[in-house]
């Protein structure tokens, strides 16, 4: 219970209806525990009593006050049971919406290093099963105690008032004992529900995987290995689903024969006594009404166990500490100029592994410069650090004399574009899409956009034109519009830094020719960082910067590096590119 406290802060919005909710199980659990019994019992004495001392008129009445009972019950019941799952849902959306919101600010190398699928699984199932417990304990949590507390204290008083204090005792000697079947089927639920939920999230990541990866399992013939290895884990989870059933399962019934056992009990005694009907009665319906909230209460409790073990899961996230964020007193910046400068910078991704080791070089506002080297020398690296993806591991990443980590990450960000080399669309229109560099730009600023980016001739092809949607990643588009689209949002952005991930490196030689046309057009005037896999597409930097293990091991032109450095020259020679 103290695991959900910390959520319980997502009732405060609708505290009138928990209030509510709150009111109807009362009337629930009064009406349960003791209205039930008590009526009848003075419905049944004197209707079976053999003085038959009321009039039918008056029996009729009182028969009357058994399906009001139930009515007024049920309308309880209904009402605070709809309320806590409407509250429930409020408390889901606010934890799904804190999930995702965290996922939007944790680091990149985190993200990295997690499954999509595992991710939604926890954002979808294990949200949801933590929504369940959640208001479970709202609502049963509230209206199970209270009845078996009426219906307790309703035995007591009925057994008192008959017979004395042993028959109190008798009636409730075997209550205790139906705990223990729901303690130790909680500890078993536990275990299985962690593995439940992992299994589950390994599930959603094959699921995921296979469906991103569905050309390449068809071309290498992987359908019955990737079956395989789905039914492999499906087993598991289903295995893990069944063993959680059978102990939740076995808790009524257990829970209802110690019950039978109180019945059997009090049946015994009462015939040596001589009990009379009525008292007996009642006094049983008081009995039957102790076991069925310690039976409820058990189910509750697995479903506790459950919601922990997928709330360890959240909570795996959720507690992740963002490394990356605004400083405490941000120094704030409109429009930059560009000029970037590393300062004995250096990085990794892990702490026996730097990457980058004492980087140290300006790059003028204005300067398009070309990042060159082997895979894995640490240009990407580089390029991430500007826009702080990562922090540097030590020195520091300025633009225009100010250290990157100082500003606020949206006016640093809001003065970057990137284009990548796999341009990301979105399952939206063109429009929208573009509109991701500037929400706020006019119609007409985004068609300039897409005119820039020798786009606006395809768009306008289009039946819906620029409200056409791309599909999932743009895949409605051909490779080179989508690259377009995606130039024309970095025109609309008009920001000062630009950095392009070998932007033209999946195209053919007509969708090439488009976007380096536009290339050229949206490097005027700013500052660019190329990472360039192709040495053809550098032929427009002014400096180029060569990386080897981590060090920048020339600088310069063209002409200079390609006389000065063996590496560059090696690079260039072997792909025969022509600057």
């Amino acid at each position: 219970m103290k695991r959900f406290r910390p959520y319980f802060r997502h009732l405060q919005p609708v505290r009138g209806q928990l209030v509510l909710a709150f009111v109807c199980l009362v009337v629930y659990s009064a009406a349960s525990g003791v209205g039930l019994p008590l009526l009848l019992k003075k419905v049944i004495g004197p209707v079976f009593d053999g003085a038959r001392t009321r009039s039918e008129g008056e029996i009729a009445w009182l028969v009357l006050l058994v399906p009001a009972l139930f009515l007024v019950r049920g309308v309880a019941g209904f009402a605070g049971t709809y309320l806590f799952q409407l509250i429930g849902t409020r408390v889901l959306e606010a934890i799904r919406l804190d999930f995702f919101r965290k996922l939007q600010v944790l680091p990149l190398g985190w993200l990295q290093g997690q499954r999509a699928g595992d991710l939604t699984a926890r954002a979808l199932a294990d949200a949801q099963q933590v929504q369940s417990a959640i208001t479970l304990t709202a609502s049963e949590g509230v209206k199970h105690p209270l009845t078996l507390v009426a219906a307790i204290g309703f035995v007591i008083y009925q057994a008192v008032a008959a017979e004395g204090v042993t028959l109190a005792l008798v009636c409730l000697a075997l209550v205790p004992l139906g705990v223990f079947p729901v303690r130790q089927a909680a500890r078993k639920v536990l275990k299985r529900a962690q593995q439940s939920q992992a299994e589950m999230g390994s599930l959603s990541a094959q699921l995921g995987e296979s469906l991103g990866a569905a050309r390449e399992i068809r071309a290498f013939g992987l359908e019955e290995q990737v079956a395989g290895q789905f039914r492999s884990t499906s087993r598991a989870l289903l295995s893990a689903q069944l063993k959680i059933a059978k102990y939740v399962q076995l808790i009524g019934p257990l829970v209802e024969f110690i019950s039978a056992c109180g019945v059997a009990l009090t049946l015994v005694y009462a015939y040596h006594k001589g009990l009379k009907f009525d008292v007996l009665f009642g006094v049983l319906t008081a009995l039957q009404q102790c076991y069925e909230p310690i039976k409820r209460l058990g189910l509750l409790n697995s479903e506790l166990k459950r919601g922990t073990a997928a709330l360890d899961r959240l909570e795996t996230v959720l507690n992740e500490p963002v490394t990356i964020a605004d400083p405490a007193t941000p120094v704030t910046v409109a429009r930059l100029r560009g000029d970037i400068e590393l300062r004995n910078v250096a990085f990794a991704y892990r702490a026996d592994t730097p990457v980058l080791r004492d980087i140290s070089t300006r790059i003028p506002a204005g300067t398009v410069c070309a990042l060159v080297g082997p895979t894995g020398a640490g240009k990407t690296t580089f390029a991430n650090l500007v826009p702080r993806f990562y922090d540097a591991t030590s020195g520091a990443v300025t633009i225009d004399d100010i250290d990157v980590r100082a500003m606020r990450l949206a006016d640093l960000r809001r003065n970057l574009a990137l284009v990548s080399q796999e341009a990301v669309l979105f399952h939206d229109t063109i429009g929208n899409n573009i509109l991701l560099g500037r929400a706020n730009a006019t119609r007409a600023e985004v068609e300039a956009a897409a005119r820039d980016a020798f786009a606006h001739d395809f768009i306008s092809a289009f039946p819906q034109g620029y409200d056409t949607i791309v599909g999932e990643r743009g895949a409605s588009l051909s490779g080179g519009q989508r690259q377009r689209v995606a130039l024309a949002r970095a025109f609309l952005r008009d920001a000062p830094i630009l950095i392009l991930d070998e932007a033209t490196s999946a195209l053919d030689s007509e969708s090439e020719a488009f976007v380096q046309a536009a290339l050229k057009k949206l490097m005027a005037g700013r500052t660019v960082l190329i990472i360039a896999h192709r040495f053809s597409t550098i032929r427009d930097a002014s400096t180029i910067l060569v990386f080897e293990q981590g060090h920048i091991v020339a600088a310069g032109p063209h002409a200079s590096v390609y006389a000065t450095s063996p590496l560059y020259k090696s690079l260039y020679d072997l792909q025969g590119a022509s600057v």
